[in-house]
């Protein structure tokens, strides 16, 4: 279904949303004026077609600005930001991709924008010193090309290379060779460390080598072969991946879903032969395998776009989406004095080039108002917080309602990362993350992180102080692919029935005491006693209690009744001075030192 553009009236709208929902599809309707097709993009984005001689200078120019090793992980806590979309056709250049960075290709299939060079688009590790490695290699994505890679990187086959951790994700990667999701750099004595991950959608012909990756989430998506594991390898609705197995004994800790039991995968941007621009919107399937790409779409023509640029106000980007637009946000950062407003069903949010919503009204930086369905917030998007108290950055229904969405016509947020701390030489703050209040909304792929370190340095004496990553409140709320490390209460809270989680990993944070954390009894992933059906798949929890001695009891609490509905949950002692005493509520083996990187798990 390809929706009218600025032909259409509001009667028109209406019957092109009764059909786009009735094949699963989200579209919202908008009797704002048309939007220029294609669009004006600020210089945050360029777009490329495959004659265009300056491609390897622009993209070698915004990696010498947020790459390299010179210092490492140079551009970690940069301003700049960047979005390169590719249209149809074969590209020669190698693309390095660096912090804030987001490659894209415009095709409506992977096959249509194709790299053929010995690289192509590729990431290394930001710290060639191993025990730095990927650790810190945040914040950039890549997705909807083909891949013909064939570097053969030091110890490793010939092939793509993605050594990255947290905020990474890949999606719509058709790789024809194999697939390094780490790297090595000689001399050193091993690969480096790294701390992902997350694909989806995505098919790679050879072989997929995860090395030094802790853990990782493979969703839908097919491999010729999957190869090994350390602590938490999470695969759902893929074809080609390893069987399930708890424990990181031979052959390795897979935690195996065969289907997806719901999702609508990432819209994505597109371009037709006369230049015209979309957003194509896949529709939403149920107990799912494999890429997909040949899915149902919807496409919503830029004329039923607005694109923002950071110059602009709250005030000035809510005036669009009132009127029924969605909004695509441009790289840059966005200082907002208030939040930016959904409020229509089927509406988007749409970021490039990790646009970066800092709060400084002591507001949330998105709120989707209440009672409605099938909106899509839809990253590469950063929450930031501010100096003035925030309840939360994200707030999705309204606190108290609990309204109970359609599972039919789902609500979406994908890509989605936020943080307390990190860029700023001030104090800031936020209560909670991100707070989902409605139910039937799917989470794909959050990296919700209280800093521990900062542009100043270690982050010391509960400072940039946050209590929680996520707290749910809606039933029937899935996530895949969840981190969140570091807050200063239980690090997720949730209070929904019939919620389901695909891959969590989290760490306690570094700077608390007994007194202040283990004595109160918090913990890494807890579900409410109220809570009658919850399922968590892959629920990991790792410790490095940094600065002090402190005991926790448990790293999972749950209602006794639903411990079973945990698969292959586990601790880590990374380092420091920590002890959890058992892995889900009174289950599992202590985990503590001497010795680093030790999994603790819970089998049957």
């Amino acid at each position: 279904i390809i929706m009218s553009n600025s032909t259409a009236n509001m009667a028109s709208c209406r019957v092109l949303l009764l059909i786009a929902v009735a094949a699963g599809a989200a579209v919202a309707c908008s009797a704002a004026a048309p939007q220029p097709n294609p669009p004006t993009f600020p210089d945050t984005v360029q777009v490329f077609s495959p004659t265009d001689t300056d491609i390897q200078a622009k993209v070698d120019a915004a990696f010498a600005t947020n790459g390299g090793h010179q210092p490492a992980d140079h551009g970690q806590f940069s301003s700049a930001r960047f979005s390169f979309l590719f249209k149809p056709g074969k590209y020669t250049q190698d693309v390095p991709v660096g912090f804030y960075t987001t490659v894209a290709g415009l095709g409506d299939h992977p096959d249509d924008v194709e790299f053929t060079a010995a690289k192509g688009v590729y990431c290394e590790e930001g710290n060639y010193y191993y025990a730095g490695g990927a650790l810190d290699t945040f914040w950039r994505a890549a997705e909807n090309f083909q891949s013909n890679a064939s570097f053969a990187w030091a110890g490793m086959t010939g092939g793509m290379l993605w050594a990255t951790s947290q905020a990474t994700p890949l999606r719509r990667v058709h790789v024809n060779r194999a697939l390094s999701l780490y790297e090595y750099q000689p001399p050193y004595q091993a690969a480096g460390y790294s701390s992902g991950g997350f694909m989806a959608s995505c098919q790679v012909e050879g072989k997929v080598t995860p090395g030094s990756q802790q853990q990782y989430i493979a969703r839908n998506s097919a491999f010729g072969e999957w190869v090994g594991g350390n602590w938490n390898m999470v695969h759902v609705g893929n074809k080609g991946g390893p069987a399930a197995h708890c424990g990181n004994s031979q052959p390795g800790p897979f935690v195996v879903e065969p289907n997806t039991p719901v999702m609508a995968e990432k819209p994505f941007l597109s371009v037709d032969a006369q230049g015209k621009f979309f957003i194509t919107v896949p529709a939403l399937k149920t107990n799912s395998q494999g890429p997909g790409w040949d899915t149902p779409v919807t496409k919503i023509g830029f004329e039923q776009v607005f694109v923002a640029q950071p110059s602009q106000t709250a005030s000035d980007i809510n005036a669009q989406l009132a009127a029924g637009l969605h909004v695509v946000l441009t790289p840059g950062i966005y200082n907002l004095t208030a939040p930016l407003q959904l409020t229509h069903s089927n509406q988007m949010l749409l970021g490039l080039g990790f646009a970066t919503l800092v709060s400084v009204g002591g507001t949330p930086v998105i709120q989707v108002a209440d009672g409605l369905d099938g909106v899509r917030i839809v990253g590469s998007l950063l929450l930031q917080a501010g100096a003035k108290p925030t309840t939360t950055l994200l707030q999705w229904g309204t606190p108290g309602s609990r309204y109970p969405g359609k599972a039919s016509n789902p609500g979406f947020i994908y890509d989605v990362f936020a943080r307390v701390g990190g860029p700023d030489t001030y104090p800031v703050q936020a209560e909670t993350m991100v707070r989902i209040d409605s139910g039937n909304v799917v989470g794909d792929n959050f990296w919700l992180w209280r800093a521990d370190h900062t542009v100043s340095g270690s982050v010391r004496d509960s400072a940039n102080p946050c209590d929680h990553g996520l707290q749910v409140f809606g039933d029937n709320v899935t996530f895949y692919g969840l981190a969140v490390e570091h807050t200063l209460q239980d690090l997720v809270q949730w209070n929904g029935n019939n919620g389901q989680v695909f891959f969590y990993q989290s760490e306690l944070p570094y700077d608390v005491t007994q007194s202040n954390f283990g004595d109160k009894g918090f913990v890494g992933y807890r579900v409410a006693d109220n809570v009658t059906s919850h399922r968590g798949l892959g629920v990991a929890v790792y410790h490095f209690f940094r600065d002090n001695p402190v005991t926790v009891a448990s790293g999972i609490s749950c209602p006794t009744a639903l411990e079973s509905s945990f698969v292959s949950p586990l601790t880590v002692f990374l380092n420091g001075q920590g002890t959890i005493t058992h892995v889900l509520n009174d289950k599992g083996p202590t985990s503590t030192g001497p010795q680093g990187g030790t999994p603790q798990y819970v089998c049957p």
